[in-house]
């Protein structure tokens, strides 16, 4: 099973390991991009003939705190930095859809979670660092009869790397979403969409994203 967006990093681990693949998960936790995102995650699994479903997370949305869940105007633009992008943490995101996902998956006979982080997250997103993927990945074996582990292939390398995993494999990064303001186009200007670019731009990829700027 794995963990999928629709983003960059995501849809990259998709095409990589698909071979592994039986069962692709999306989370709306009522997010500004969520509704740009999982139409790409939904589009990319049919393609490759993966099981694709959506589970809803309304109550983030109501009792969690995050510039992600609080409208566009809430987004920090710029680089993607500690001080600037921390507001669009939401609390310990990551260990609530790994949880649930750890629950779909022992009940569809499924031993293994994927999870699309990397090493750039870690310094501003404590749920993505190497640390916190081996102890969830601890608990999930300790707490379920099928021992499901959390795999996390991309930890420790960059946006850039996944991007040129994605050029070998010939993705399409047009089919992605990454902007955190959920417009009708990439804003250009948001820490996500920066990194979108640089990450495309170190791999030698022509960027096909439809920006406002």
């Amino acid at each position: 099973m794995i963990i999928v967006s629709g983003g960059m990093d995501s849809i990259t681990l998709l095409y990589e390991y698909q071979d592994r693949i039986a069962l692709g998960i999306s989370f709306d936790y009522g997010s500004n991009h969520n509704a740009r995102e999982i139409p790409f995650a939904e589009l990319h699994c049919q393609r490759l003939g993966i099981r694709h479903i959506t589970i809803h997370l309304d109550f983030m949305h109501q009792f969690f705190k995050s510039s992600l869940l609080e409208g566009a105007e809430a987004i920090p633009e710029g680089n993607y930095t500690e001080e600037n992008m921390k507001s669009t943490v939401v609390p310990f995101r990551n260990g609530i859809m790994l949880s649930i996902a750890t629950g779909i998956a022992e009940s569809n006979g499924l031993k293994y979670v994927m999870m699309a982080n990397h090493s750039g997250d870690h310094t501003i997103y404590p749920d993505c660092r190497p640390e916190f993927v081996q102890a969830m990945s601890k608990a999930t074996q300790s707490g379920t009869f099928a021992q499901v582990e959390i795999l996390a292939p991309y930890t420790n390398i960059s946006k850039a790397d996944i991007a040129r995993h994605g050029k070998a494999l010939g993705i399409n990064y047009a089919e992605t979403w990454s902007c955190y303001k959920g417009g009708e186009k990439h804003c250009g200007k948001c820490g996500t969409c920066v990194e979108r670019k640089e990450a495309l731009k170190a791999a030698g990829i022509d960027d096909p994203t439809d920006y406002e700027s």
